[in-house]
C-alpha cells in the first residue's frame, strides 16, 4: 500500500497511545511522514510539546496532544474529549508498560495500575473509537501486544498475562470488525529497544534479534492489513516459530529460565 492509499484508508487523522517514546513515537513521526494528522496521547507534556512541534512544522500537519494517564479511569473520557470534531481512520493503541522479577515481590498498586494500562486502556478505547470507524466504512486498529503474548513467562508473569489479554483482544477484534471494512493488527513485539528495557533493568547486551523502534513501527503499518497478530523481524518469527513448535511445557520452562538468566 502506498502513501496515497494508506492515508485514503487510515487518514486523514491518527491518535497514537503511548507517543511520548518508543514505539509509540515512532509511529508518530511515520504517520507524520505520510502527512496524516495525528492526535498524541501520553502522560508527560514536555515530550510531546517538544514531538508536535517537530512534526506539525516538518510535515505541515495538524498535531494535537492530549495529556493523560491511561491508568487513570478518567483518561479515557480525555482521549474522546481531545478527539472531538477530528475524522480518525487510525488508533494506534500502544500505551504500556511492564514489570519483571518474581511474582511475590511484585508491588499490588503496580500491577493494578499495568491492568490498568496494557488491558483495560485498549479494551475502553477501543469500544468508544469502533462507532466512528464503522460509520466511516473503513479504517484501522493497531494493538501494542508483545511476544510474552503467546507464551506464559515466568518471573514476567503478570506482563506476558496482561499482553495476552490484548493480542486475545486483537484477535477477536479483527474477525469482528473484518465485515465492517476495519483493519485490527494486534503487534507483538520481541526485544525492542526502547527505555521500558532501561527502565526494567534489563541489560540490552544480553537480547538477541533486538529491534529498534523505527523498525517495529515499519513493519506495524506495512502489516495494519495483514492480522490478526503480527510478530515483527523474521528472526523472531524464527524463534517463535521454533518454539510454538515444542511441548508447551518445555518451552514456557525454557522461556521461564531464560527470563531468570
Amino acid at each position: 500500500m502506498n502513501t496515497a492509499e494508506f492515508k485514503l484508508r487510515y487518514g486523514p487523522t491518527a491518535v497514537v497511545t503511548g507517543a511520548s517514546s518508543g514505539i509509540g513515537e515512532a509511529c508518530a513521526r511515520l504517520l507524520a511522514a505520510m502527512d496524516i494528522d495525528l492526535i498524541l496521547v501520553a502522560r508527560r507534556r514536555d515530550r510531546l510539546d517538544a514531538l508536535a512541534s517537530e512534526l506539525s512544522r516538518s510535515h505541515d500537519i495538524a498535531v494535537k496532544i492530549c495529556i493523560a494517564d491511561l491508568g487513570q479511569p478518567s483518561a479515557i473520557d480525555e482521549v474522546m474529549h481531545s478527539c472531538e470534531g477530528a475524522d480518525i481512520g487510525l488508533l494506534v493503541s500502544n500505551a504500556g508498560f511492564g514489570m519483571k522479577g518474581a511474582h511475590e515481590n511484585n508491588n499490588p498498586d503496580t500491577m493494578n495500575q499495568m491492568l490498568a494500562v496494557n488491558c483495560q486502556a485498549p479494551m475502553q478505547l477501543t469500544q468508544r473509537f469502533i462507532p466512528r470507524l464503522k460509520e466511516r466504512g473503513q479504517g484501522g486498529i493497531i494493538i501494542t501486544s508483545s511476544v510474552e503474548a503467546l507464551l506464559g513467562f515466568a518471573y514476567s508473569a503478570p506482563y506476558a498475562a496482561s499482553k495476552a489479554f490484548s493480542a486475545s483482544l486483537a484477535e477477536g477484534l479483527w474477525a469482528e470488525l473484518k465485515p465492517a471494512g476495519i483493519d485490527v493488527l494486534g503487534l507483538c513485539p520481541s526485544s525492542t529497544d526502547t527505555e521500558t528495557l532501561d527502565m526494567q533493568g534489563i541489560d540490552k547486551s544480553t537480547l538477541e534479534g533486538m529491534m529498534s523502534a523505527e523498525e517495529v513501527a515499519q513493519e506495524a503499518l506495512e502489516n495494519i492489513g495483514n492480522g490478526p497478530t503480527h510478530i515483527p523481524g523474521a528472526h523472531n518469527r524464527a524463534i517463535f516459530e521454533g518454539i510454538s513448535a515444542m511441548p508447551r511445557k518445555d518451552a514456557v520452562e525454557m522461556m521461564g529460565e531464560t527470563m531468570k538468566a
